[in-house]
């Protein structure tokens, strides 16, 4: 089966399954489709950013549980695991990347930049599950693991901003 984007963005918004694993759409950037799904984040992002803690965590973990189920069927569908075009796990994980993050585009852009750094260079463990995790919950996972670098990096920058009184 192709692997090109093309294909499964043709029935994108026929298909909520395809609308929601590919992002709304922004899977079917012909280059960087990645950070293209990383990007539909942001206003989701805005729209959580504000509720209380428990809520934030309990929506970004059920978005979690619905993208091992919509990639997974999204895959199925395209004959191919993880097509570039799945952008879902991309989403959550900027999500998780921003869990507890201070408001302002200094912090929404460091966590995208972090996010990204971590989910294209996948170091140890993330290559590893990304090679060996299969299914919708593979596909979650590995970005899942990526968002956990980039938190702690997020973290790290907001500890060290307040600690040098800029932000």
């Amino acid at each position: 089966m192709t692997t090109s984007v093309e294909w499964p963005c043709t029935r994108v918004f026929r298909d909520p399954v395809h609308l929601l694993a590919l992002g709304f759409g922004f899977g079917c950037a012909p280059k960087a489709p990645g950070t293209f799904g990383t990007l539909a984040a942001i206003p989701l992002y805005l729209l959580m950013q504000p509720l209380p803690l428990s809520a934030y965590l309990l929506l970004t973990a059920a978005g979690f549980m619905l993208g091992v189920w919509v990639c997974d069927r999204a895959a199925r569908n395209l004959g191919v695991h993880d097509h570039p075009a799945i952008v879902w796990d991309e989403v959550i994980g900027y999500l998780v990347t921003m869990i507890a993050a201070p408001p302002g585009w200094l912090w929404i852009i460091a966590g995208f930049a972090l996010f990204r750094l971590f989910d294209i260079l996948k170091p140890w463990p993330i290559r590893r599950a990304d090679q060996r995790i299969g299914g919708g919950f593979g596909i979650m996972f590995d970005d899942l693991l990526a968002a956990g670098y980039a938190w702690l990096g997020l973290q790290l920058l907001v500890y060290g901003a307040a600690l040098l009184d800029i932000s």
